[in-house]
């Protein structure tokens, strides 16, 4: 050995270093020195840095140390890290169910204790009472016996929390019994009181309904039967056009135009609900109706001041002296007397017309026309709407007349039919 030391090293010391002289040869191959030249531009100077094999080695051993801590956190957060949360988990489960195995270990306890003493007491009485009765010393024997049976049951419920591992605690808190108990008892009296509150509001509540009801339903009544008097003296009328009070109605509710309103929805309840609803909804539709109604039919006079000159029917013609059935009411008045429209309606004619002269015709809906005749001027248009009281043109004596007047029809479907009744409601 030492011949072998003498023959290829210098000494022992080259010998023990030869390794990490092989191994530096080696690094200085893979990363050998390095020059780098700078060059200061505005200057004009040169600077030459040199990096030596060791910096580049040691700076290769920093990088590769890098990587190789930034892989090995990776590994960590993406696998341990579930690990140790799933660890923590299990951790916090365990201390929980031993903190509910310690609260029922103390329950126990305080049962066995009840019991134990409940016995003493019962065979401290079996044994020095001497003036007991039979059938107090079979309730005594009884309430023993229950005594036992419960302290045995208590045994075996204490022999499987210690023996068994899958347990699982019967109880929980005391304490969270007790807040739990209070707070429902708190709930409880609230419940009660708020269905106190609402069983009298509920009472105040059928008693206002009650007062409306009843009051809406006279309300309604007497209108109804108001609005009935202002139609009641053309009820002959409309039974001689084919119509009835309760067809007008429902036409009347259907019916919509920008003066009078739109139509009327009929409410209807439910059939398990009290008649009384069902009846004031019904009275209310027929009140609507009959508002309607007044509005929409032509009711009243169109002159100021009515006089009337020639009536409805057959008549000797003034110009030929023939009987010829006349299809209105003649009203006399002076050239410009004012003419004005009886009900809402919209002019559907404004102008000449053969025989009548210059007419204004108004469609008031239902299948109403009224129609002016004779008339010196016109103060409205065709598709203008007018209301009650619109002064709609003048009087004259234009086309076949004798002199100034107004002849006024009224018209169902275009057929026209006395007015009179009309007239003087």
């Amino acid at each position: 050995m030492i011949n072998f030391i003498t023959r290829y090293f210098t000494s022992l010391w080259a010998f023990i270093t030869s390794p990490f002289r092989a191994m530096w040869r080696v690094i200085c191959r893979v990363f050998p020195p390095r020059e780098f030249t700078v060059m200061d531009t505005p200057r004009g100077n040169v600077y030459t840095f040199r990096q030596s094999s060791f910096w580049r080695f040691t700076k290769f051993c920093g990088k590769v140390g890098l990587v190789l801590w930034a892989a090995w956190s990776t590994y960590v957060f993406v696998y341990h890290r579930p690990l140790l949360q799933k660890r923590t988990q299990e951790l916090e489960e365990a201390k929980s169910l031993h903190a509910r195995q310690m609260t029922d270990l103390q329950v126990y306890l305080q049962k066995y204790n009840d019991l134990t003493r409940d016995l003493n007491v019962t065979d401290d009485k079996i044994l020095n009472a001497s003036d007991l009765t039979d059938t107090q010393k079979e309730e005594l024997m009884n309430n023993r016996l229950k005594t036992w049976g419960e302290l045995d049951f208590l045994r075996t419920r204490l022999t499987e929390m210690f023996t068994n591992d899958e347990h699982t605690a019967e109880y929980t808190k005391l304490s969270e019994l007790s807040t739990e108990y209070e707070l429902t008892r708190a709930e409880n009296e609230m419940l009660k009181k708020q269905n106190a509150q609402l069983v009298e509001s509920m009472q105040r509540v059928a008693t206002a309904d009650i007062q409306i009801v009843d009051a809406v339903s006279k309300l309604a009544t007497d209108n109804i039967d108001a609005l009935r008097d202002n139609i009641k003296n053309i009820s002959g009328t409309i039974a001689s056009l084919g119509l009835t009070q309760k067809k007008l109605v429902n036409s009347a509710n259907k019916f919509s135009n920008p003066i009078v309103g739109a139509a009327f929805s009929p409410i209807e309840f439910d059939k398990d609900m009290d008649e009384k609803y069902q009846k004031l909804a019904d009275d209310l539709e027929l009140w609507n109706g009959l508002a309607k109604l007044n509005k929409i039919l032509p009711l009243g006079a169109p002159v100021e001041k009515m006089r009337v000159t020639s009536n409805f029917g057959v008549r000797n013609d003034p110009f030929t002296g023939e009987p010829k059935r006349h299809r209105g009411i003649d009203f006399a008045g002076k050239i410009g007397t004012e003419l004005m429209a009886v009900a809402p309606g919209r002019v559907v004619s404004a102008g000449e017309r053969v025989g009548y002269g210059t007419t204004v015709e108004i469609d008031h809906g239902l299948g109403f026309t009224t129609l002016y005749a004779h008339l010196s001027q016109i103060l409205v248009s065709r598709g203008d709407w007018v209301r009650p009281g619109t002064v709609i043109g003048l009087a004259g004596s234009t086309g076949r007349s004798t002199g100034p007047h107004l002849h006024y029809e009224i018209r169902y479907k275009g057929v026209p039919f006395d007015p009179a009744k009309f007239v003087k409601e």
